[in-house]
């Protein structure tokens, strides 16, 4: 009876020590995969996105939560198109500056319709009139014209970017919401309602990588570098190079080529970041090739 005990027991001990050999497998070859050869300061990107972790959930994350309680959801959609509106204008003159005059004109035409139809933005009556939105930044326009993505870096607050995209996020800021109207009250007032409205449209998308990244790190960087990567090719991108080798020359030189695009708030950044990008860009996020 002892002997049968002691055999159950190490049967399930076994079990359990394959489970978690099998889990930490998983992380080293997500941590081995493409978003890996774009980041060579992981360490330090670690550290910053387990602060802004930090940040969410004792600060954004309940406020948003709060918010949704307390503000009906057709009035929350009112403000996501208000600010929504603006990053419309910013696309169409995005789009333009890459050479893709028609979408730009379909994106100045929504922005017409919904400023003077939709009581300034608040409501978005272009969708009703089959004019889609095509995001775009100044991040992406750089990526269209060739210059590549850089090295990925985790920006405190505002999550996940590039060298590209970060350097690209100060002329975004110049046509965000808050840069139109004057008061610092009023300023704080829209960067702040900006911020919470944007992470409580992203409570959802959280907890679905919470339940299913093992690494959330890993997962949040390669859905970034690839959703931004997209956005520069508009869905269309050639296949990336694939490295010689793992060595970290290969990892060093591969930082500065056109391998992956930066994304939108949109993204997997999820927390306190996008909701803070979505402040200092009229959007979500911006792109590169």
């Amino acid at each position: 009876m002892k002997f049968g005990s002691l055999r159950s027991v190490a049967l399930v001990a076994a079990a359990q020590l394959l489970l978690v050999l099998a889990g930490c497998s998983t992380i080293d070859a997500a941590r081995g995969g493409p978003g890996q050869r774009l980041d060579p300061w992981e360490k330090w990107n670690r550290k910053v996105f387990n602060f802004n972790e930090d940040v969410d959930r004792t600060v954004l994350k309940p406020v948003a939560t709060g918010y949704t309680e307390v503000v009906p959801q057709s009035l929350r959609r009112g403000v996501s198109n208000f600010f929504s509106n603006f990053a419309d204008a910013w696309s169409a003159i995005n789009n333009i500056a890459q050479g893709k005059i028609s979408t730009g004109l379909e994106d100045a035409t929504r922005v017409g319709a919904n400023t003077l139809f939709g009581l300034g933005g608040i409501l978005d009556v272009a969708s009703e009139m089959g004019l889609d939105r095509h995001y775009e930044d100044f991040g992406q326009t750089l990526g269209r014209y060739g210059i590549g993505a850089g090295a990925y870096v985790v920006l405190p607050i505002l999550g996940p970017s590039t060298v590209r995209d970060a350097a690209a996020l100060p002329v975004d800021r110049l046509a965000s919401p808050p840069a139109f109207f004057n008061g610092t009250g009023t300023v704080i007032g829209l960067t702040t309602l900006q911020i919470i409205n944007t992470r409580a449209g992203l409570l959802g998308a959280t907890r679905v990588i919470d339940d299913i990244a093992l690494d959330k790190y890993t997962f949040v960087r390669d859905a970034y570098l690839q959703r931004r990567r997209s956005l520069i090719f508009d869905g269309d991108a050639p296949d990336a190079p694939a490295p010689v080798d793992g060595s970290a020359s290969d990892a060093a030189s591969a930082v500065g080529t056109n391998l992956a695009a930066p994304a939108p708030a949109s993204a997997p950044s999820t927390s306190a970041s996008a909701s803070a990008r979505s402040a200092s860009a009229p959007s979500a996020s911006a792109s590169a090739p």
